[in-house]
């Protein structure tokens, strides 16, 4: 994975999480409504800070598969490549 691509999303989706005990140990596995306690509201400001960020265009079929770190990362990468 990689790891600086990992930072800026973490640093993204940091004032958003709830459980910040969660956010100090975020790995690709950690979800973002159960793990980080992220509403679901939050969660679209989140993808819209991706698309900002990385200036890429995530569709609503797209983000509804982003449940994890993991998966935001793996779309990121493709929609970048």
């Amino acid at each position: 994975m990689n790891k600086e691509l990992f930072d800026k999303v973490v640093e993204i989706i940091s004032p958003f999480a709830k459980n910040k005990d969660a956010l100090k140990s975020v790995n690709a596995n950690s979800n973002f409504l159960k793990d980080l306690q992220v509403s679901s509201s939050r969660l679209v400001d989140i993808i819209l800070a991706f698309e900002d960020k990385f200036g890429i265009t995530i569709g609503d079929d797209e983000a509804d598969k982003i449940e994890t770190v993991g998966a935001a990362i793996e779309l990121i990468q493709a929609k970048s490549a």
